[in-house]
């Protein structure tokens, strides 16, 4: 397995996600929540709230990626939970969601590899957690984020 290089904010949500996941011991609960709460502090009292929350997100999902790893947890739950948390925050403090959901997506696919992972796995675990919170936000915000996936992938568009 290799190692994955994670920056302050990653470190700050891997330790965050281990925490919760022994508190709670549900994996995907505890990532989901941990990756909201992390992007909501690391945006907060930012001017360009919207600018820092899509930067923030892959190092985000980095950490709660490189936590389950280390932890030996399913890195699945953590990508799919990870990518959900962080669209939920992104809608919260009026970031573009669907910007957003490209960043978490990328952010999660890469994570992935670098720790060993199936990145095939890993890309369609991140695109569910990005469509079913934009579907609890509202169907406007699914369908663009829908939209945006479907056209994009790693965050490089691509031909139809």
């Amino acid at each position: 397995m290799a190692g994955l290089s994670l920056s302050k904010i990653g470190r700050t949500t891997k330790l965050a996600v281990i925490g919760a996941v022994k508190g709670t011991g549900d994996v995907a609960e505890s990532v989901l929540e941990a990756t909201k709460d992390v992007l909501l502090v690391t945006v907060d009292g930012v001017a360009q709230v919207a600018v820092a929350a899509e930067k923030a997100v892959g190092d985000i999902v980095a950490g709660a990626v490189a936590a389950a790893s280390d932890a030996g947890e399913d890195v699945g739950v953590a990508v799919k939970s990870a990518v959900k948390g962080t669209v939920k925050g992104a809608s919260e403090v009026g970031a573009d969601v669907a910007k957003t959901a490209v960043a978490a997506v990328d952010g999660a696919v890469k994570a992935a590899g670098e720790v060993g992972a199936d990145t095939a796995s890993a890309i369609e675990q991140a695109t569910t957690g990005a469509i079913e919170a934009a579907e609890e936000i509202g169907t406007d915000t699914a369908e663009a984020v829908r939209n945006v996936l479907k056209t994009t992938v790693r965050g490089k568009a691509t031909s139809n």
